[in-house]
């Protein structure tokens, strides 16, 4: 791949990841608004893939809500769109306090994309900040993005600790049990660090 092709690559990703954003925040102030979500043009490729995906929102770094879906059906901006709203609106931990208008200017919005989920045999194979953890025994279920390991500075034991007991709501040694499956998963992370 010659430079000329590597640059065509790196100004298509940075469209793609514009749009994504684009979209995200369209559809979180037409849902704050109460009207109806855009009908978004796009024409890559890639924004039509099925992928899983994590929307996140932060108001001076910290969370404002976080919905994910980790298989799809339909479209990657479709689904974009769809999550950017639930973690606006129907996020549970702010279900006393959700996003409302006036506090749009501030979010800064971060839409992890996410690979298929990966079973592993023993639940410390894993490379913390590059791997998140999908942990599941029978109807409870609970999960961790790559980031949350970078930003907490957990070990892989507290890592699934506390996703088994704040995500998933088993005992935090349940990730050690042989009925508990845990699930790896990584993420390409679309920025946007919006200041007014």
């Amino acid at each position: 791949m010659g430079d000329k092709d590597i640059e065509k690559e790196i100004e298509r990703e940075t469209s793609i990841h514009k749009k994504l954003l684009e979209i995200a925040r369209s559809s979180i102030e037409a849902a704050l608004k109460g009207g109806f979500i855009p009908d978004f043009r796009v024409t890559d490729p890639e924004l039509y893939h099925h992928h899983g995906v994590f929307v996140t929102l932060k108001k001076h770094g910290q969370l404002r809500g976080c919905i994910g879906r980790f298989m799809s059906d339909i479209p990657l901006y479709q689904l974009v769109s769809e999550m950017a709203i639930s973690a606006a609106l129907e996020d549970p931990r702010f279900q006393f306090e959700r996003l409302n208008p006036r506090e749009l200017r501030e979010i800064d919005i971060e839409i992890s994309v996410l690979s298929p989920l990966r079973k592993i045999s023993n639940p410390l194979d894993f490379e913390l900040g590059k791997h998140g953890i999908y942990i599941r025994r029978g109807t409870l279920a609970g999960c961790f993005l790559p980031q949350v390991a970078s930003e907490s500075g957990w070990s892989k034991e507290e890592f699934l600790s506390y996703c088994c007991l704040g995500k998933a709501g088993l005992h935090p040694e349940a990730w050690r049990e042989p009925s508990t499956e845990v699930y790896v998963f990584t993420t390409g992370v679309i920025e946007e660090h919006h200041h007014g």
